[in-house]
């Protein structure tokens, strides 16, 4: 019965959507003409359709029928600034000025070099790649030539970038069913189980080059790993001669060390990305000496790693001024404290009202999970989501919610009722 009366509530939501939203629904129809299924990015795919955005300022969004959100999604972590910021406009002004694409080195490439490598106290040599995706590529590669293994230990539902991710998509969630893998010999174990992880990894001491890890699966639900977990996994990999790498694309955003430093757990390799280019594409991986300055050509046998827009200027000038004057430690520290403020006190509320949801995370990423049976659970989130929508706020329909510098106490805060209020109406046709 619970089940059929959330999936009338549902219907009956999406079918109020789509009458409030008919010229994005008319936009969706033109591009899937040429996009298949009208998109070319699966996560921000939106059943029955997704929303067609034109604007976007400070930390609200604007739909091309005119209807104006709070965005609590923020481009899935990478847009911890906003939709606008005037040091970063400022930037790529000046390197627009002086010149689009330059096909040589430029100063600002080194300076965020500089910058991010005094970040992280696992990189003491960082290379610059085009997303978090190509960096862990890069990186996976650059381990396995350096240990001169094969194999490459990974975690369910941990997710590396379109081409690595390791858990079934959801269709309401992704806009598909199946991921699709770079062909590494992969190693699957379960997160946060020491055990576990411990029985393959010793199966396969002596073939494994790579140990790629989330300090906090982000894709994969914003579950936090466990200190002992990851402590473990830095002592293992230091006995096999694996190198471990911390794909901290998104929890670099937890501290200006990322979640390494904070648990003070240095592993071999770090991957970044998102927000590190200022809100252009961006990736990079860096390091321990012994291994990145295998990419060093002025050494014979040098790896040879090329990407035309590797160092590209603007991403360069905007990222540099970035990091260096708005990701400071009082800022992120603000940021992820509004975060777990919100987090505690919707579970505090979800916990005391008895409603069937409870959130998950870190700091100022997190992610809302529906607590009623499987068959239910994903129907549950679903109306949740249309329900913000609403009230005039935008999260990711599979449930993530990131902060960004452009919101305030009081945003959040409004944004804290809302959702209470929406999952009440949730569990109320839940019971």
């Amino acid at each position: 019965m619970t089940y059929t009366t959330l999936a009338s509530a549902l219907w009956e939501a999406e079918r109020s959507y789509a009458s409030k939203n008919p010229k994005s629904a008319q936009a969706y129809g033109q591009a899937t003409d040429h996009l298949p299924g009208g998109s070319t990015r699966s996560s921000i795919f939106v059943h029955p359709f997704p929303l067609f955005i034109e604007k976007g300022e400070g930390g609200e969004l604007t739909d091309v029928d005119g209807h104006v959100y709070m965005d609590f999604v923020s481009d899935f972590t990478s847009g911890i600034y906003g939709k606008t910021h005037p040091l970063i406009r400022s930037a790529i002004i000046s390197a627009l000025d002086n010149g689009l694409q330059l096909g040589a080195h430029s100063t600002s490439e080194s300076h965020l070099a500089s910058l991010l490598c005094a970040r992280f106290p696992s990189i003491d040599l960082i290379r610059f790649a085009n997303s978090g995706t190509e960096a862990n590529i890069l990186a996976i590669t650059a381990a396995l030539r350096h240990t001169g293994k094969r194999k490459v230990v990974v975690f369910e539902d941990g997710y590396h970038g379109s081409v690595l991710s390791h858990f079934e998509l959801s269709g309401s969630n992704w806009g598909g069913t199946h991921d699709m893998k770079v062909p590494f010999d992969y190693l699957v174990c379960p997160y946060n189980d020491i055990a576990g992880s411990d029985r393959v990894i010793q199966a396969h001491s002596d073939e494994i080059g790579a140990i790629l890890v989330e300090p906090m699966l982000g894709a994969g639900g914003c579950i936090p790993g466990d200190i002992d977990f990851l402590q473990y996994l830095r002592t293992k990999a230091t006995d096999i001669g694996a190198a471990l790498i911390f794909d901290e694309v998104q929890t670099a955003r937890l501290s200006t060390g990322g979640r390494q430093k904070t648990l003070d757990i240095v592993p071999d390799m770090t991957t970044l990305g998102k927000f590190f280019g200022g809100g252009f594409a961006f990736g990079a991986f860096g390091g321990n000496r012994s291994i990145m300055q295998m990419f060093d050509a002025r050494s014979s046998g040098a790896i040879s790693h090329g990407g035309t827009f590797n160092n590209s200027p603007l991403t360069m000038a905007a990222g540099a001024v970035a990091v260096e004057k708005i990701l400071t430690e009082e800022a992120l520290a603000d940021l992820n404290q509004l975060g777990d403020w919100m987090r505690d006190s919707l579970n505090e509320a979800f916990e005391s009202k008895s409603l069937p949801f409870k959130m998950t995370g870190l700091g100022s990423i997190n992610q809302v999970h529906c607590t009623l049976s499987k068959d239910s659970r994903t129907t549950g989130l679903s109306l949740l989501f249309h329900k913000l929508l609403g009230r005039g706020y935008w999260i990711a329909q599979r449930g993530l919610i990131s902060l960004s510098f452009a919101m305030t106490r009081k945003d959040v805060e409004g944004f804290v009722n809302a959702v209470i209020g929406c999952a009440e109406e949730v569990g109320k046709l839940a019971r």
